[in-house]
């Protein structure tokens, strides 16, 4: 199976026969090709518990809308969007090769036709390396800086935030709420062989664009912030372990730099701002049982999508927000086989230097309470009920939301 597919299953998943341990293997000559993915589609009840005119910027809850209505249904996918990916590995002159491509197709779309939404393509790399020295990567495949936080969150299986209207492609899960989203990146990344359970990664990465939010006198105006002067810089370092009490403690970071855009009347003056992230983790698992904790601190790298709401503007100069949070949560598996979970997340943006109380959001929370259930060896059965919170600055200002979602995944 793919490594990002295996990654989830085994980080997220919430049975030990949720997945199969491969795809669907096809030998090919001297290669061996695996095809394998998941489909996935959940039927979601949102309800709003703030006017229209609470408007937060950055705000990972919802409102009602200028109506009056605080209600939505739709049926969409979850936090890991439809997959299918194809991987094929070889060894040739004492060295494993392998590529990987992956589309990511619609389940649900909003659109009169029902064919407007467009699939997502998230990977696209090549592999070489040998366990003696290890491994390097080319291409386009998830980001190293909160990547572990995302692939442990156990929304990764279900919903979490975000879900609305149908035809979005994916919901948040903790995006938001716990971890910023580490986003898919063109990179050029070195993995050492694995020593006794040690792991480090090292990678320049593509500086993906990111907007920044200025908020003076009551107004957000956004800008293009994302022209960068050097690619990015990420890194993580692993230790994992077996046994009785098995599990991983990570620690990654991430280094850009953002120059302003002085074509737009937001950021007039010349100037960079660094934009750098750090965050440490771990997750256990005692019989049935398991414990998840994840901690991330950031400056002008955003509170959700990497550049959102990053920067203010101070007299035409960008100044960096910073923000901080993380999650916990607890799983544990009922004679049943099925597994019931529940977590909390939030992230925090504090205001930048001179900036006064606005609009900006100052914290995004979520509950949530999940149940996964193994139909089959392939299938899981998946309900859940998600409490996200946000408020602004202005603390006259907060949004609220309940979802209850109930769906299927099915890994193959």
């Amino acid at each position: 199976m793919n490594n990002k597919i295996k990654l989830a299953v085994a980080g997220a998943v919430l049975s030990a026969a949720s997945a199969a341990n491969a795809g669907i293997i096809i030998p090919a000559g001297d290669w061996t090709i695996d095809i394998n993915g998941n489909v996935n589609a959940f039927a979601n009840f949102t309800n709003y518990d703030s006017a229209s005119t609470e408007t937060i910027t950055g705000a990972i809850a919802g409102t009602e809308d200028a109506t009056g209505e605080d209600s939505v249904q739709g049926i969409n996918t979850g936090l890991l969007p439809a997959w299918l990916g194809f991987t094929g590995t070889t060894r040739q002159n004492d060295v494993d090769v392998s590529f990987t491509i992956s589309f990511q197709p619609n389940v649900s779309d909003n659109g009169a036709m029902g064919d407007t939404a467009t699939p997502l393509n998230r990977q696209a790399f090549v592999t070489f390396g040998d366990k003696s020295w290890g491994t390097v990567k080319l291409g386009k495949d998830l980001g190293i800086f909160a990547g572990n936080a995302i692939l442990n969150d156990m929304t990764l299986l279900g919903v979490g935030a975000g879900a609305g209207k149908s035809g979005a492609p994916t919901t948040l899960g903790g995006i938001g709420t716990g971890y910023i989203y580490p986003s898919w990146k063109g990179q050029i990344a070195y993995t050492t062989p694995n020593m006794n359970g040690f792991t480090a990664t090292i990678a320049i990465t593509n500086p993906d664009q990111g907007n920044a939010f200025a908020t003076t006198g009551g107004t957000t105006t956004t800008s293009n912030a994302a022209y960068q002067d050097r690619l990015g810089y990420e890194g993580q370092v692993q230790y994992a372990w077996s046994g009785d009490m098995a599990g991983k403690v990570w620690s990654s970071f991430a280094s850009y730099e953002k120059t302003a855009d002085e074509a737009t009347t937001v950021f007039s003056t010349d100037g960079d701002e660094d934009a750098n992230a750090w965050d440490i983790g771990g997750t256990v698992s005692v019989g049935n049982l398991g414990l998840t904790a994840y901690y991330f601190d950031s400056e002008g790298m955003g509170n959700r999508l990497m550049g959102e709401v990053a920067f203010y503007s101070d007299s035409g100069k960008m100044r960096a927000r910073d923000v901080d949070g993380g999650y916990v949560q607890a799983t544990y598996v009922i004679p049943t086989g099925t597994k019931l979970g529940l977590a909390y997340g939030v992230n925090n943006t504090d205001k930048a230097s001179n900036e006064s109380d606005s609009e900006l959001v100052k914290k995004s929370d979520r509950w949530t309470i999940g149940a996964y259930h193994p139909l089959t060896k392939h299938l899981n059965l998946v309900a859940e009920y998600n409490k996200i919170e946000s408020e602004a600055h202005d603390t006259t200002k907060d949004a609220e939301q309940d979802t209850f979602s109930i769906g299927a995944i099915l890994f193959f």
